[in-house]
């Protein structure tokens, strides 16, 4: 009976201890493809707004995650970078 009660007291205090390490790359995993949803979201905005202009910017998982990473001045970044290219 004893060595039951062990065996889960450690079970219980190894899956807090593994929560604990792994959380935190989690979050920062799921933040990362948060922000590039979003930035998919404003790429397809700024194609929306630009194709009146002439103006596309290719909407794939490169230049969603460069304005995930960076944001706003991400997106800012790549409409320079396709106004002198």
């Amino acid at each position: 009976m004893d060595t039951n009660l062990l065996t889960y007291l450690a079970c219980i205090c190894f899956l807090f201890i593994f929560g604990r390490v792994f959380i935190v790359p989690i979050k920062k995993v799921l933040k990362l493809v948060f922000n590039s949803i979003l930035g998919g979201i404003t790429i397809f905005l700024i194609n929306l707004i630009g194709s009146s202009f002439g103006f596309h910017i290719g909407l794939n998982i490169f230049t969603s995650i460069i304005i995930g990473l960076l944001g706003l001045p991400g997106a800012v970044c790549l409409v320079i970078v396709r106004l002198l290219i």
